[in-house]
């Protein structure tokens, strides 16, 4: 069985994000959407919230599950068994940090990064921009799954 990682902070997660994992789930037979657990890092969403929500999203489909990890991704591989990682790159500048990630972990354990393109409809979309536009009041509705939207929106109003 060819399985795969998908891995991010996904808060939230975007349509962006939906484009690689769907490509992903069409190259492996399993696909784990890993949602990295930093304790260092306070995000608007818990790690539990983004699981959730990333449930609800990739329910369609029937090769993908969600999960989280902290520590290192090949950690986390290398205990499920698991020989590659995929990453969308967005630009150049991704692809420089990427490459050398890509081959630290290659370096520490058994596993191969694949580079997939971001469709270029969301190339310039990252999570960040997207709670940045919504923090103020844009309209981010092309941008993220409706469920996510939602939650998006009761977030930043408090709720």
């Amino acid at each position: 069985m060819r399985k795969a990682v998908c891995p991010g902070s996904f808060d939230p997660v975007t349509n962006g994000h939906l484009d690689i994992i769907s490509r992903a789930a069409k190259l492996f037979d399993e696909v784990v959407v890993l949602v990295g657990a930093n304790e260092n890092k306070r995000g608007l969403f818990t790690v539990e919230e983004r699981l959730a929500m990333l449930e609800t999203v990739v329910a369609d489909y029937g090769n993908v599950r969600v999960d989280s990890f902290t520590g290192l991704l090949v950690g986390y591989c290398s205990d499920h068994d698991i020989h590659a990682i995929v990453k969308g790159l967005r630009a150049v500048t991704d692809f420089d940090y990427e490459l050398q990630m890509a081959q630290m972990n290659g370096s520490l354990a058994d596993v191969d990064t694949v580079f997939v393109p971001t469709s270029p409809d969301y190339s310039f979309l990252a999570s960040s921009l997207v709670k940045e536009v919504a923090k103020h009041g844009g309209d981010v509705s092309d941008l993220v799954p409706p469920s996510v939207l939602r939650a998006l929106q009761d977030r930043l109003a408090g709720r």
